[in-house]
């Protein structure tokens, strides 16, 4: 059931939430490798996966975040990579059953190629294998989401593109004189043009510092590709709150934002860390 990005062309479509707070709540240990629960706690990731759906999610995400050899690797995981990475994607095609569609998560690898951590070599390696395993699990299409370096982000989608399957490709701006850029410098002009070089078939943002910043980004996207767009902001900054981390921002505070940025130009939104199911609820009344 591969996703054809032409439905999300001329309509609202709505994505999931957060994946990591989620999976917090419900006792995933500060710093240990969430993408093990696939094989360890599979009725815990399912169960997120399932609330996003229950509230609306028309698109929702697999626990594979940090699925890649090299993240994996700091775990001591890294042998067992296409284990980790179907199970999540067989966990949220399960959840979703006709209801929504599976997108598989690729997240960064966390060593710059800037300063020689890594090559664009190995990189491509590394995310084609997940990309691999992404496919075979069940995804309906990839998202290669919270890039800061437009390098490592083009060289993830190129590798996902081998898969046959549609492609998002998402970066975090919030940084720069007006946050609209990425860690690394990044525009989104730079972004849409590189992504798109690379065959990226969706463009977006998620992350980031609140979903305020992303209507004036999603409105630079919007007017440098006629692709669709993506967005997935945070709740606002988090906050301490004695042991805790605290998002202030509230569902109906979200919904009524994620409406400009639809005005803006997104045509797929959902949420990012802090957002839970709840969020999409709000969030599907009001853009419905």
């Amino acid at each position: 059931m591969v996703a054809n990005v032409q439905d999300y062309v001329g309509r609202v479509t709505l994505a999931d939430g957060a994946w990591g707070t989620e999976l917090d709540k419900l006792g995933c240990p500060p710093g240990y490798c969430r993408e093990e629960w696939n094989i360890s706690k599979p009725e815990l990731v399912e169960k997120v996966a399932a609330s996003y759906v229950a509230a609306g999610s028309e698109i929702i995400l697999t626990n594979t975040f940090g699925g890649n050899r090299i993240v994996l690797a700091s775990h001591g995981f890294e042998a067992r990579m296409r284990e980790f990475n179907e199970a999540g994607a067989c966990i949220s095609r399960r959840a979703a059953g006709h209801r929504a569609k599976v997108f598989g998560s690729m997240g960064p690898s966390g060593k710059m190629l800037l300063i020689g951590e890594v090559d664009e070599k190995t990189l491509y390696d590394v995310f084609r294998e997940q990309a691999e395993a992404l496919a075979a699990g069940g995804a309906d299409g990839l998202v290669v989401e919270t890039m800061a370096d437009l390098t490592e982000a083009m060289t993830a989608v190129r590798a996902a593109k081998t898969t046959g399957l549609p492609v998002v490709g998402s970066m975090t701006f919030d940084s720069g004189r007006d946050k609209s850029c990425t860690l690394m410098g990044v525009t989104p002009e730079q972004a849409v043009q590189g992504l798109t070089e690379a065959g990226a078939d969706v463009i977006g943002c998620n992350c980031g510092i609140g979903i305020d910043n992303y209507i004036k980004v999603a409105g630079r996207l919007r007017a440098a590709t006629s692709k669709p767009i993506w967005v997935k902001a945070n709740a606002g900054l988090p906050e301490i709150d004695g042991s805790r981390v605290v998002y202030r921002m509230t569902p109906k505070e979200f919904a009524q934002k994620a409406r400009e940025v639809i005005e803006a130009g997104a045509n797929i939104i959902g949420g990012c860390c802090g957002t839970t199911p709840e969020f999409i609820n709000v969030l599907a009344a009001a853009v419905r």
